[in-house]
């Protein structure tokens, strides 16, 4: 990994480009639904100054009832669009620090055909934990054009992953807790089956993060988690989660380990794992 195909930017980095025209900074938290106060009333309290906010539940398939799955490539253009983003912009994703909503709202970017994405290391945890500035308030961008072109390769449908159960074509690693993963708590969105996907392994995404600092853990230890999860990374790899999002931050550790081709199977858990849904298994991998 050189800093020219890193994802991640540092706050240094984003403290000398903050002004700059083509950097357009965009605050991405995302909670569980129920979780107060809602990420866009943290984002009104106190944000990077100028970023503006991207919803994950307001940019997707508002036609699908599953939570958040992607829109089309026209609604995406045009969400992005509205919040001042143009396609020669380079954009700067940050969450709050856990490391849960970045990383999906820079796969969109990158499955939607736009490479100028980067994610602020350890977000706006580690921003303010360094004194830097912030403000509060709506941050009213001037509406840009953002034209999108969706690249269905870098998403899973659930046909795809039933299929896979029997090639076993694609290793499937489940960013989910391990309690969960296993089956041994209930899900936290009401209805759910307890387990994961068969033939799954397990990778809970808040071991690739310092939970102090809320920086992404050295390549080293990043290597070291996918092999202790089991993971090939030689192989063709699909994150999944709970619905989509932290399964990104797999997704995002892999990419920096220099592994490219993956796939994030949108549905997640809150597909799969419904009462009518696929066979799941419990228990560890």
């Amino acid at each position: 990994m050189t800093t020219a195909d890193d994802p991640l930017v540092t706050t240094d980095w984003l403290a000398a480009h903050l002004n700059d025209a083509g950097v357009k900074v965009v605050d991405a938290t995302f909670k569980m639904p129920g979780v107060l106060p809602l990420p866009k009333d943290d984002y009104l309290a106190a944000h990077i100054p100028g970023a503006v906010f991207f919803d994950v539940d307001a940019v997707s398939d508002h036609k699908n009832p599953l939570p958040h799955m992607f829109p089309s490539a026209e609604q995406f253009g045009r969400d992005v669009g509205a919040l001042g983003i143009g396609n020669d912009d380079t954009v700067v994703l940050y969450d709050s620090g856990g490391w849960v909503a970045a990383p999906r709202a820079w796969w969109m970017f990158l499955s939607y055909g736009h490479d100028k994405v980067r994610i602020l290391d350890g977000g706006l945890k580690k921003w303010r934990a360094e004194g830097r500035a912030v403000e509060g308030g709506e941050v009213t961008p001037k509406p840009a054009t953002f034209t999108a072109a969706y690249d269905a390769r870098r998403v899973r449908s659930i046909g795809e992953m039933i299929a896979n159960v029997a090639s076993k074509a694609e290793q499937v690693i489940d960013a989910r807790a391990g309690d969960r993963f296993e089956g041994r708590v209930a899900e936290p969105r009401p209805g759910l089956r307890s387990g994961h996907i068969p033939d799954s392994r397990n990778l809970p995404y808040g071991q690739l993060f310092d939970a102090t600092t809320g920086a992404m853990k050295p390549l080293q230890e990043l290597r070291k988690a996918f092999a202790s999860a089991g993971v090939d990374m030689d192989k063709p790899i699909v994150t999944s989660c709970g619905s989509g999002v932290s399964a990104a931050v797999l997704t995002l550790a892999l990419y920096r380990l220099g592994v490219r081709g993956t796939a994030l199977y949108d549905g997640s858990w809150s597909e799969w794992g419904q009462a009518d849904g696929p066979p799941v298994a419990t228990g560890p991998a």
